[in-house]
C-alpha cells in the first residue's frame, strides 16, 4: 500500500481541485477509449468533483471490460440452499481455527473496537471470516475494472454500479492511492471486510491513526471499519443478537416475518403460538423466520442487533451463519 501512495504522491500535486489523477501518463487505446458512456461520467466526474477530464480518461484508456464479470453477474441464480447446506459451508473447523488466530493476534485492536463502538470482538472476527476466510479471498479484479464493466456494460444495474465507480474515484483521490492497482471482487466489494467504495467513504475508520484508511492489508483498519460499520447500522452494545423460539398450534407460521425488518413484537408471536428460550419483552420487535436444519424445522426471532448484521447482506441465514461462527470462536478460545 506505501507503493501507491508513493506513486499518488508523485503524481498527485493536490493543488485546490486538482485530481489526483493530474499526471497519469497517455494510455494506448483501452476498452473504453471513445465510449460516449465514459465521456459523460467524465464530464460528471470533472464538473461535480474537480478532476481534471483529459488527465481522468487516460485513466480509463488503461480500464479493461472483463467478459468474466459480465458472466458471473448474468449466470442464473443457484438454488437457495436451505441452512442445513448452507451453514457447513462457513461453520469449518478450518475457518474457527483461523479465526481464533486472527482473534488472538489482534486481540488488543479488537478488545479497542469492541471498547470504542460497543461491537462484540467476536462478530467483528465472525464477519471477516465469512467475507473473506480473514483476508485469504479477498478478489483478484482491479476494482476499476469492475466497477466500469459493470456500470458501463451491465444496464440492468448500470446505475448503482456507475454510483460506486464515482465512489471509488474519490475514494482513491482522498486516500492518495492509485486506482489502477487496488483489487477487489467481481462486483467491486474490497478488502478484508468487502466494503463497497459507498461504505468506505461513509463507514471505514483509520483506526490505526496513521492518517490513511487501509482495508486491504491493514487488520487494524479493517476491525474498526466493521464495527464502525455495525455501530452505525444500530448495533446496541450488550443487547443479544438472536433468541430460538419454540411454536406450536397451527397458527405458528402466520408469525414468519415477510422480509427481514424486525416488524412483529413477541407478544404477536406469542398470539400466535411462539414462545422463546429467552426473556424478551412483549413489545420488542424482531424479525421472526424459520430455517430448515438438520434436525428438522428451527424457528427464530432475530433482534436488533441481528437486523444490524443484515445490513452487511440482506440475508437472515447469512446473519445466522456470522452469528453461529462468532459462537464457535468464543467456544474455541475459552472466553466465557
Amino acid at each position: 500500500m506505501q507503493a501507491v501512495r508513493n506513486w499518488a504522491a508523485r503524481c498527485a500535486p493536490w493543488l485546490g481541485a486538482v485530481s489526483l489523477f493530474g499526471a497519469v501518463q497517455q494510455a494506448t487505446a483501452g476498452d473504453y477509449d471513445g465510449s460516449p458512456q465514459v465521456a459523460e461520467f467524465v464530464g460528471e466526474m470533472t464538473r461535480d468533483y474537480g478532476f481534471a477530464g483529459e488527465q481522468l480518461m487516460g485513466v480509463f484508456r488503461e480500464v479493461q471490460r472483463k467478459q468474466a464479470i459480465l458472466d458471473a453477474i448474468s449466470r442464473p441464480a443457484e438454488r437457495v440452499k436451505p441452512w442445513k447446506e448452507y451453514r457447513p459451508m462457513f461453520i469449518t473447523d478450518a475457518r474457527i481455527a483461523r479465526g481464533v488466530d486472527f482473534w488472538r493476534q489482534h486481540e488488543a485492536v479488537l478488545a479497542r473496537a469492541e471498547q470504542e463502538y460497543g461491537v462484540p470482538a467476536q462478530y467483528i472476527v465472525a464477519i471477516i471470516g465469512v467475507e473473506t476466510f480473514f483476508g485469504r479471498n479477498t478478489g483478484n479484479y482491479r476494482v476499476i475494472d469492475a466497477l466500469s464493466t459493470l456500470g458501463f456494460d451491465y444496464p440492468p444495474r448500470a446505475e448503482f454500479f456507475r454510483k460506486e465507480l464515482r465512489e471509488f474515484l474519490l475514494l482513491a483521490r482522498e486516500e492518495q492511492l492509485d486506482p489502477l492497482t487496488l483489487k477487489g471482487s467481481y462486483a467491486g466489494a474490497m478488502g478484508l471486510p468487502q466494503f463497497m467504495p459507498s461504505s468506505f467513504r461513509n463507514y471505514a475508520v483509520d483506526f490505526d491513526g496513521d492518517g490513511h484508511i487501509n482495508i486491504w492489508n491493514n487488520p487494524d483498519d479493517a476491525i474498526g471499519s466493521v464495527a464502525s460499520y455495525f455501530k452505525r447500522h444500530g448495533w446496541v452494545a450488550g443487547e443479544p443478537v438472536v433468541s430460538r423460539a419454540m411454536v406450536r398450534g397451527e397458527r405458528a407460521d402466520e408469525g414468519l416475518t415477510t422480509g427481514i425488518e424486525p416488524v412483529k413484537t413477541v407478544a404477536q408471536l406469542r398470539a400466535l403460538g411462539w414462545s422463546g428460550h429467552d426473556a424478551l419483552r412483549d413489545d420488542l420487535p424482531v424479525t421472526a423466520f424459520r430455517l430448515e436444519g438438520e434436525s428438522g424445522p428451527e424457528y427464530w426471532m432475530g433482534l436488533k442487533n441481528f437486523y444490524a448484521i443484515t445490513r452487511y447482506n440482506r440475508s437472515v441465514m447469512y446473519a445466522m451463519a456470522v452469528h453461529q461462527l462468532s459462537e464457535q470462536l468464543v467456544q474455541a478460545r475459552g472466553v466465557k
